[in-house]
């Protein structure tokens, strides 16, 4: 004890912080010196205790590089755990320390995580130190972050095969083929097919037997010196769970947030390191992979909106049911799903496109949705705007206002939103304000957007937001959502569909007609002051009755 009392003393100084030693790790295969409370404190962090030969042969392999410690003359070296994560990791080494309270342990197997490390160093070094683990970096439009975190924390030549980077078009069109956006799925497929079938043929027969090969690639687009252009990316990561297995796939679509390109470049290198870490070694469940790929990041500097797997390792997993834990976990702000309810990158379907936007009734399309949506399509058409490319309809769900067990079961969210899809876009967000929705879409179009509300949404509006609050907010409420070319297209809905959506008629908003079912907007009673307003909304044509939906209703 009088060893580890002198370490602790040497490394910790005087904080008065007492130095605990427990049983050695058997997944580790090393000591552990647990720092204790300072002044009622709890346990600070770990250190270990490794023994000079496990040091050199540490060493040996990080190329003469190693997290720094504390070294005594009993041959042992005191460093702390996050940043040896990596070098303690390696399956070859064998710690036998003289130490009476050490004991000799087995090796780790290369496949498992020596820790839970939120260390981003620690991670690139552990997959450094994966013996049988060795591919390709291919990095575009956001230098070469990824493949630098590998190249810089040691042990690069047991991992990195090759890093390349083919910013010149003409160079990318040559190797990776032309036709395709620079930053697309496409072009990031065909960057994992090129470089994964070249690393085959040059190495699969010298050391494919106990080699898992990896291909990492990445084609992004960071911000520009005026900031005007669309700052997002593809990353990919195709890889063997075992040598000479099947390859299995992930690929990621992201919108970056930092204010700057050195911040965006810096954010992609650590999810790069995240993507790589995690899919090796926190694959077990969607919670647990997704925690792991987004350490030391926020949905501000980053969001993930696509998240695809394919290979034997996902077999039987959904990617669907990954993106919807992303929104649920605060990856991202929204999902688009396509007609066959595939989850795509959102400029694909939205990217200039004049927009019809159907809020739903909690996930559901509400009554007649698919003769609303016509009628708002033949309204749109009949104003003559010129527009480059049809309308598309988007049924937009939040998770805000979700009815029943899709609420909190993504299974059945998914199973809601392939009910959905056959109507048209699906757009799923977690965001509480039809204006932020709008903002959302307005990131991928500037053309016209008309917004269908069923009756029962238009009058809760009127009721929680007008009546409930001050008349500065309820300007500034409309302002945000028609500061733009927005057209509020108001729903009928007949009477028993308008008592079950809203529990019951709102007092005194609603002007009744005997033997007639279906109420409109021109049933809306305004109550001053915001009558001035709702009747110059409806005269500038900003607030729309779909009144040819009465006969299909």
């Amino acid at each position: 004890m009088r060893l580890l009392e002198r370490l602790g003393g040497l490394h910790l100084g005087q904080t008065g912080l007492q130095p605990r030693f427990l049983e050695p790790e058997p997944e580790l295969g090393i000591g552990g010196l647990v720092v204790g409370g300072f002044q009622g404190e709890p346990t600070v962090r770990p250190y270990y205790l490794i023994s000079d030969s496990g040091i050199s042969q540490s060493r040996r392999r990080c190329g003469g590089r190693l997290p720094t410690g504390r070294y005594s003359s009993e041959g042992f070296v005191l460093v702390s755990a996050g940043s040896v994560a990596g070098a303690i990791a390696y399956p070859i080494l064998r710690y036998t320390p003289a130490h009476p309270e050490f004991r000799k342990t087995e090796p780790l197997m290369s496949t498992r995580a020596p820790q839970q490390s939120t260390d981003i160093h620690a991670k690139a070094l552990a997959i450094n130190l994966e013996a049988s683990f060795y591919g390709t970096f291919a990095e575009i439009g956001a230098g070469q972050e990824v493949a630098r975190w590998f190249l810089s924390v040691g042990a690069a030549s047991g991992t990195v095969a090759q890093a390349i980077s083919a910013y010149d078009k003409t160079v990318s069109d040559d190797t990776y083929g032309a036709g395709t956006r620079y930053v697309s799925k496409e072009r990031l497929l065909a960057m994992l097919d090129y470089e994964y079938q070249l690393l085959l043929a040059r190495l699969a027969k010298a050391r494919g037997a106990h080699t898992r090969f990896f291909v990492f690639a990445d084609t992004v687009a960071t911000r520009n010196y005026q900031g005007t252009n669309e700052q997002h990316g593809w990353l990919g990561f195709r890889f063997q769970a075992e040598p000479d297995g099947q390859p299995n796939q992930i690929l990621l679509h992201i919108n970056l947030g930092d204010s700057t390109a050195q911040l965006q470049q810096q954010a992609i290198g650590t999810l790069g390191v995240n993507l790589i870490y995690a899919s090796h070694h926190q694959r077990s469940s969607p919670a647990i992979f997704l925690a792991g790929l987004f350490d030391d990041l926020s949905r501000e500097r980053l969001e993930i909106d696509v998240l695809e797997l394919a290979g034997p390792v996902f077999a039987g997993e959904d990617s669907r049911l990954w993106c919807l834990e992303l929104l649920r976990t605060g990856m991202s702000h929204a999902l688009v799903f396509d007609s066959k309810a595939q989850v795509v990158e959102p400029a694909t379907p939205l990217h200039k496109r004049p927009l019809i936007v159907q809020r739903t009734l909690g996930g559901h399309p509400g009554p007649s949705a698919a003769e609303a949506i016509q009628t708002a399509r033949q309204k749109f058409l009949a104003e003559g705007i010129p527009c480059d490319r049809e309308p598309l309809t988007i049924l937009e769900v939040t998770t805000h206002n979700l009815e029943g067990v899709a609420a909190s079961d993504s299974a059945e969210l998914l199973a809601l939103i392939e009910q959905l899809a056959p109507l048209g876009t699906v757009v799923l967000t977690d965001y509480p304000e039809g204006y932020q929705v709008l903002n959302y879409l307005r990131r991928y179009t500037d053309a016209p957007i008309r917004v269908i509300l069923w009756i029962s949404m238009f009058l809760q509006d009127m009721e929680e937001r007008v009546y409930l609050s001050l008349p500065g907010a309820v300007l500034e409420s409309l302002g945000r959502l028609l500061y733009t070319d927005v057209t509020i297209f108001v729903a009928p809905m007949r009477k028993e569909s308008l008592v079950a959506a809203l529990g019951g008629l709102p007092e005194g908003l609603l002007r009744e007609s005997p033997g007639r079912d279906l109420l409109t907007l021109d049933d809306f009673l305004p109550k001053p002051p915001m009558d001035h307003l709702f009747r110059y909304l409806r005269a500038a044509g900003r607030i729309v009755p779909l009144e040819e939906t009465q006969t299909k209703s």
